[in-house]
């Protein structure tokens, strides 16, 4: 069994990322022995769609479950149609957040917990803002 987890850093000891498709990095771990790799989030900046592409990214790795602070509908569509559970609202540090997975404390969520480009940078990718002064 293999779970992703948004982070802010490549390791085991860094913050979860409240954003999935805009995460910086992702921790793939085997909760029974905690071997581990990271995954740079290369859709962290794309300008728009980054939660579908990266949902993609990590439905073609065999992932079974994914925890994060925050999932819109788009990623949670591709990621619910791909078998993968969904655990939202998850906060804190990657190794707790695996601990907690395995002894039962966070719930696989029904749906999206918040709307579509919620991860998004105010303005970003919208041309707001941009050459008025």
């Amino acid at each position: 069994m293999k779970i992703a987890i948004t982070a802010t850093a490549a390791n085991l000891d860094a913050d979860i990322d409240p954003r999935f498709g805009r995460c910086q990095y992702f921790i793939i771990v085997d909760p029974d022995t905690m071997e581990f790799e990271s995954l740079e989030n290369s859709g962290a900046m794309a300008g728009g769609g980054a939660g579908i592409a990266t949902a993609q990214t990590i439905a073609s790795r065999g992932i079974e479950a994914v925890l994060t602070g925050n999932c819109g509908p788009n990623a949670y569509q591709v990621l619910s149609a791909a078998g993968i559970k969904v655990v939202t609202g998850v906060s804190g540090k990657v190794r707790q957040a695996i601990e907690d997975y395995k002894s039962g404390k966070l719930k696989v969520s029904s749906q999206p917990n918040v709307p579509g480009h919620f991860g998004m940078a105010r303005g970003m990718g919208r041309g707001r803002g941009m050459g008025r002064r």
